[in-house]
């Protein structure tokens, strides 16, 4: 296992960054990390975040969704984690019904309204897609971080295992 990935800095734990997620991401066997451009036919408000695949091919796949994602600005209808502020990106997460439950204690169909969805380094059910059995994490650091790395290495095994399921028949 690789060590931790938040630094310190004048005394205090940093913040994991966008390129340490990546880092980490792209360390899995069969990953694909896209990140849209102007240059590409992709949506300009999806310019600038990042999507995660399993795509042992390298092909990103047409038919599925991804496993993870970062998204460094609000998406209308999807503002309450408050992405606007300057530094500030959120970690998406596809971990699965089981998962979900064992973090949040809730059915992904059964959330609480109150969470505060812009709070730093805390694990939350995403706000929108948590009814999903997505989960998030706003600018991910110390508190966080170990469970960042087991619901990423879950996500990808989630994603190759659906993705060896659809293989075989």
């Amino acid at each position: 296992m690789v060590g931790p990935i938040h630094t310190e800095v004048n005394g205090r734990l940093e913040s994991m960054t966008i390129d340490d997620i990546l880092d980490l991401v792209k360390s899995f066997d069969g990953t694909l990390a896209f990140t849209p451009t102007p240059d590409d036919d992709s949506p300009d408000i999806a310019w600038g975040d990042t999507f995660f695949y399993y795509a042992p091919d390298g092909t990103m796949p047409t038919a599925t969704q991804p496993f993870a994602t970062i998204v460094t600005k609000n998406y209308p209808g999807d503002e309450r984690s408050r992405l606007d502020r300057p530094g500030t990106f959120r970690l998406n997460v596809a971990v699965g019904r089981a998962e979900f439950v064992e973090r949040t204690g809730h059915e992904p169909a059964n959330l609480p309204d109150d969470t505060d969805a812009s709070r730093a380094d805390t694990l939350i059910a995403h706000p929108v897609y948590g009814s999903l059995g997505w989960l998030s994490v706003v600018n991910p650091g110390p508190a966080t971080e170990a469970a960042v790395r087991e619901l990423l290495r879950l996500a990808c095994d989630l994603a190759r295992s659906r993705s060896e399921r659809r293989a075989a028949h």
